[in-house]
């Protein structure tokens, strides 16, 4: 306690001089230095611990979006196998399908298989035309305008006949009249090419 009253021998608080702080007595000055070293210490942590505190919200706020970014992944990477298996079927089946559709060099032979149709129907062949082809997304599109005469019967044989090519033929835009004995059939008949320009 001695040790106590001597560290402050002389301290009057009301003629505290900033001027000639190296002259407080000694106990006075550990207590502002201990003071002033607090509020750094505090000040510094304040601001760090704020700082720490801000980027530990937007992580945490981060950590749901991340969690479900992980799951996803997670069963993709389960599925994979399956998703690869699935891709080289589709793959199979674009192929048969490009099969289906006729390149520059068939058109012809497609117009004569048509042709063929219709008479070994027992039809009376008016026009078969190609018209010009339309570039559609990733195809093209070539119609066919087709007109015939003859009995109803044979009409049915003959667009059945075209259903049943082995390249993709789709019939649009009918229109049949009476004519004579018969009926006069209009068609557009359209099939499709792969547009490998694109």
């Amino acid at each position: 306690m001695e040790v106590f009253r001597n560290a402050f021998k002389g301290f009057d608080a009301s003629n505290l001089d900033f001027a000639n702080a190296g002259n407080w007595p000694i106990g006075v000055r550990i207590i502002c230095y201990l003071l002033v070293i607090a509020l750094i210490v505090a000040g510094g942590i304040h601001f760090y611990i704020t700082d720490k505190q801000e980027g530990l919200k937007r992580v945490v706020s981060k950590e749901a979006g991340l969690k479900n970014a992980y799951k996803s992944k997670a069963l993709q990477v389960a599925n994979l196998d399956a998703l690869r298996l699935q891709m080289k079927d589709v793959e199979g089946r674009f192929k048969e399908l490009l099969k289906q559709l006729p390149t520059e060099k068939e058109v012809p032979g497609l117009l004569d298989d048509i042709t063929n149709l219709g008479t070994s129907a027992g039809l009376n062949i008016g026009t078969i035309v190609l018209a010009s082809e339309k570039r559609l997304d990733f195809y093209r599109e070539l119609p066919i305008k087709i007109s015939v005469t003859g009995s109803y019967h044979q009409l049915g044989q003959f667009v059945s006949g075209v259903a049943g090519l082995p390249r993709i033929v789709t019939m649009h835009n009918y229109n049949i009249q009476p004519s004579g004995n018969g009926v006069a059939m209009s068609i557009e008949a359209k099939t499709y090419r792969y547009d490998d320009t694109k």
